[in-house]
């Protein structure tokens, strides 16, 4: 067995770890994202797998700030292992292993299907990114990813978590079956608290005003407002008219209620929203 999965512990880096356990297929750093973190995909004897570690101690080459540090990342690959060993969901990316080095764990995951929809400002025009082919594809298939992302976060709630930093780069998608895989959710929340950063992180397209807010709760209609702002994103084909929402009214209008800036108008909850969308998509209209 690969020692990506047999050990618990490792003197080696996490570098030399993931060297010594097969192929590395790719390598995500600074060059793909600024979080500090730094991953890599495996081609290992069982299968690929994917392997994250908090990176090194020093901010990356073109950092944006906030930045955190390599102890406060170690913190969110915690908070990333509490969240999969408290809910099991076939949406949710499958965490294998942890193994503990000198530089912090290094989190095991399997290697999701699919394309990363998120993509940098950059490449957002090209029509070949799996961010436009997304939002360009069948209603159908948006349909069921959005299911998908529904239904995972009901049950990430049911378990007390809040969704902090949810945007498109969470969400690898197969767009031939539809299979959606989340990834990515080190920086949610148990609990409800209060935002103690001011301007948090995470994408404004898909934030909600309160995490723009020093001080303003983040509970519930948090998560409510995310979730809403990706379904109109992509619903619309990134148009943002609901009139062009790929499910029709019924399902348009719970979209809305979503996403209003006054978090009292929105659902209270994500069972709510899942009630509601659920009624809209079988032809309902409860809201």
């Amino acid at each position: 067995m690969t020692a990506l999965l047999s050990l618990s512990a490792s003197d080696l880096t996490p570098e030399e770890l993931v060297h010594a356990s097969g192929e590395v297929l790719a390598r995500f750093d600074h060059r793909t994202q600024d979080s500090g973190n730094v991953s890599w995909l495996v081609s290992t004897p069982t299968g690929d797998l994917f392997a994250k570690s908090a990176g090194e101690e020093g901010p990356p080459p073109g950092a944006s700030l906030p930045y955190l540090d390599r102890a406060a990342r170690v913190e969110l690959l915690r908070s990333a292992t509490a969240i999969a060993r408290s809910v099991v969901h076939p949406a949710l990316a499958r965490l294998r292993n942890v193994i503990e080095t000198p530089q912090g764990p290094v989190l095991v995951y399997d290697s999701a299907p699919g394309e990363l929809v998120g993509v940098p400002a950059e490449h957002r025009e090209d029509p070949d990114s799996a961010y436009r082919r997304f939002a360009a594809s069948s209603p159908r298939l948006r349909l069921a990813v959005f299911d998908q992302l529904l239904d995972a976060h009901r049950a990430l709630e049911s378990e007390g978590w809040v969704a902090c930093d949810l945007y498109d780069g969470c969400l690898m998608v197969d767009l031939t079956t539809g299979r959606l895989t989340l990834i990515d959710l080190d920086t949610y929340r148990r609990g409800p608290s209060l935002n103690d950063m001011g301007r948090m992180f995470g994408s404004s397209r898909f934030m909600a005003p309160e995490e723009c807010a020093l001080g303003a709760p983040l509970d519930a209609p948090t998560t409510v407002f995310s979730l809403g702002r990706l379904l109109r994103h992509f619903g619309t084909g990134l148009c943002e008219d609901l009139a062009r929402f790929c499910g029709g009214d019924a399902t348009a209008a719970v979209v809305e209620r979503a996403t209003r800036t006054d978090r009292e108008e929105r659902f209270a909850d994500v069972a709510e929203l899942v009630a509601a969308w659920g009624a809209a998509r079988s032809g309902g209209t409860e809201l």
